[in-house]
């Protein structure tokens, strides 16, 4: 998977529109293995996004947290933190 899809459930604040949509822009592009398609395949690229962003909001929507939500600061702090230390080695 990607590693600039970030974790989308449980989270406080909760995961907005653009997050989803992003997220769903780079699985795409990941799997198309391009950043911007060509003039050909912008279509084929646009709807795939939309799909995948409809198809993630329907299940983060339905999805049902068993602990209490995770700070988005937080997750992202320690993120920042195991890449530094790992850049270190």
């Amino acid at each position: 998977m990607c590693r600039n899809i970030k974790p989308l459930f449980n989270f406080e604040p909760p995961a907005t529109d653009d997050d989803i949509r992003a997220a769903a822009l780079q699985f795409v592009r990941k799997i198309a293995s391009t950043r911007k398609p060509s003039k050909q395949n912008t279509d084929a690229f646009d709807i795939a996004v939309e799909e995948i962003y409809q198809s993630s909001k329907r299940m983060l929507e339905g999805l049902v947290a068993t602990t209490p939500p995770r700070s988005r600061a937080r997750f992202e702090e320690l993120k920042r933190l195991r890449f530094k230390k790992a850049s270190e080695r």
